[in-house]
């Protein structure tokens, strides 16, 4: 029995007056999910998007750049 089915099969013995936290558990834990696949898939497209894609820069260029010593 996988862990999916034996949630399943506690559910049957959960009154219902405690449904609500069961419920309010499951949907914060996907949520998360969904947040954090929302995020990557902004990252992607972003990165996919970005015209200066694939160029590189040294250490030494991006200290420069931004007026650090090395």
């Amino acid at each position: 029995m996988s862990n999916k089915e034996k949630v399943l099969a506690l559910l049957d013995n959960v009154p219902e007056y405690k449904m609500g936290y069961i419920l309010a558990y499951v949907q914060g834990i996907t949520a998360e999910e969904a947040e954090d696949d929302a995020f990557c898939e902004q990252l992607r497209q972003q990165y996919e998007n970005d015209p200066d894609k694939g160029e590189t820069m040294t250490e030494e260029e991006l200290c420069q750049e931004l007026g650090i010593a090395l």
